[in-house]
Formats: C-alpha cells, sequence, structure tokens
C-alpha cells in the first residue's frame, strides 16, 4: 500500500474548530494526507472573536516539533500562528537541519475577527528567521503590507510587494481576499514571474479559517510532490469550493466545509 503523504502543521489551536490546527489537521485529511501538530497556542475562539490565548512555553514547542520529526517525519510542514519571538526562535532552530522539507509559511498576525495573534516585537524575528526558511508564504493584503511597509492598494502595487517578499527567498502567494470587487484575484510571484488565479468572489459569511485551510491544502500538494505553481492551483480551487459548499454556523464568520469531497453528513440518507 502507497504510504500517504506527511504533513506537519505549526499552528496555534482554535476551539471553534474552524481555523488553526483544526483547519489544518481537516484539510489534511480531506486531502489525502497524514496530518500530524505542534501546537504553539491555546485560544478561546469561536466564530465571533477570540477571548483568550495561552501561550505554549518555547520549550515545549521545541519538543513537540523534535518528537513528531524524529519519529514520523515529515514531507512538508505548514506553518501558521506563532504568538512570540521565542516560539519563532524554536521553530527556526528546530528547522534548521530540516533544509530538504518543504515550508509553507502562513504569516498569521490577526485573526478573522480582528484580534492580535502575533505580537508586536515578534514581527521582525518572523521575518528574519522564517521568512527566509521558506517555500512558500502566504501574506493576505495587510500582512503583505505590514512585512514590506509598502501599499498594496492596487494590482501593480500588489505585485511589488510580492517581488519584495520575494527577494528574501521564497515564492510569495499573496491573497486577494481582502480586497474588493466582484472578482477575487490572487497572486503567485515565483522566480520573477507573476501568475493570477481569479475567481468570483462569493457572498458568504463562512470565511473563517480561509488562509489556514489555503495554506494546508498548499502543503499537501508540495508533500505529494506536485510543482508549486499546481500546489496552488489545486488548493485554491479545494479552498473555492470549501467556501461555497459552506453552511451556517455560530452567529459570526463560520468556518469553510473542509470536508465536502467527502461522503454526505452525518446521519444523511439514514
Amino acid at each position: 500500500m502507497m504510504a500517504r503523504p506527511r504533513v506537519l502543521t505549526i499552528a496555534g489551536s482554535d476551539s471553534g474548530g474552524g481555523a488553526g490546527i483544526q483547519a489544518d489537521l481537516k484539510t489534511f485529511a480531506a486531502l489525502g494526507a497524514y496530518g500530524a501538530s505542534v501546537i504553539t497556542a491555546v485560544t478561546a475562539q469561536n466564530t465571533r472573536a477570540v477571548t483568550a490565548v495561552h501561550e505554549i512555553p518555547a520549550e515545549i514547542v521545541a519538543r513537540q516539533l523534535e518528537a513528531v520529526l524524529d519519529d514520523i517525519g515529515a514531507d512538508a510542514i505548514k506553518i501558521g500562528m506563532l504568538a512570540n519571538v521565542e516560539i519563532i526562535e524554536a521553530v527556526a532552530e528546530g528547522l534548521a537541519a530540516r533544509t530538504a522539507v518543504p515550508v509553507v509559511l502562513d504569516p498569521v498576525m490577526v485573526s478573522k475577527s480582528g484580534d492580535a495573534l502575533l505580537r508586536e516585537e515578534a514581527v521582525a524575528a518572523l521575518s528574519a528567521l522564517l521568512v527566509p526558511r521558506a517555500t512558500l508564504i502566504t501574506p493576505n493584503l495587510p500582512e503583505a503590507e505590514r512585512l514590506t511597509g509598502m501599499p498594496v492598494d492596487g494590482e501593480a502595487e500588489r505585485e511589488r510587494a510580492a517581488a519584495a517578499l520575494a527577494e528574501r527567498g521564497p515564492a510569495v502567494l499573496l491573497k486577494g481576499g481582502h480586497g474588493e470587487g466582484p472578482r477575487l484575484v490572487d497572486l503567485l510571484y515565483e522566480r520573477g514571474s507573476i501568475r493570477r488565479f481569479e475567481h468570483p468572489r462569493l457572498d458568504t459569511r463562512s470565511t473563517h479559517g480561509t488562509g489556514c485551510t489555503l495554506s494546508s491544502a498548499v502543503a499537501v500538494g508540495l508533500a505529494a510532490g506536485r510543482p508549486l505553481g499546481e500546489s496552488v492551483e489545486r488548493a485554491i480551487d479545494y479552498l473555492h469550493g470549501a467556501i461555497a459548499a459552506a453552511a451556517p454556523i455560530g452567529s459570526g464568520h463560520g468556518p469553510v466545509d473542509h470536508l465536502y469531497l467527502a461522503a454526505p453528513m452525518a446521519g444523511e440518507g439514514e
């Protein structure tokens, strides 16, 4: 029997189940990968707000990472919420000897509800220690603006911001979800060229965890040995379908339907 691709997520836990570790593991399973996890923070969170955050001690983060990689291993790694400088340093050190493993870095800074998930003083450490190590980074528009200090209002400005980030080493998938207009455009900057991915913008509140889901889906593609462009294209199509299929959950920004490709809902047809 062929082994499933192994994908490790390093991220925070979302008690509401729509983002973070929970979204990552659901995405891995939905797309046929084996998922392992390193938890960096525990959040009290629902579709409306993040009401509390407990940051895991950096030593425990390092021990989780060591435990998974020394036994199970990983064919790709997705990095999400890292919370503080000490955790960023622990993750960077833990990955230092794993240079052959592709890394998808989602530079999570603020939750869908507007709550901070990365300390202000940690942005520089993220940029210096992990952005150059990543195979791909997947910032949304506010994150790209914060990482580069450049405006991202129009597509030409977004291309310049993506190019500036790519100069630090990784390919860049600049997500257009925070933009305006009836069409959503994501830009992939890789080796000096730009590729556009365009979808109709869906009128829905079921958008919680979209960034986590997209970066995790790209990581699955890379773990399976697919080229970056194909992995990104497949991931965007998967996320678009998950948003379109989502039923309302909660009273705020509900989660996407990670399992829309799987069997019917529990109890259906009984």
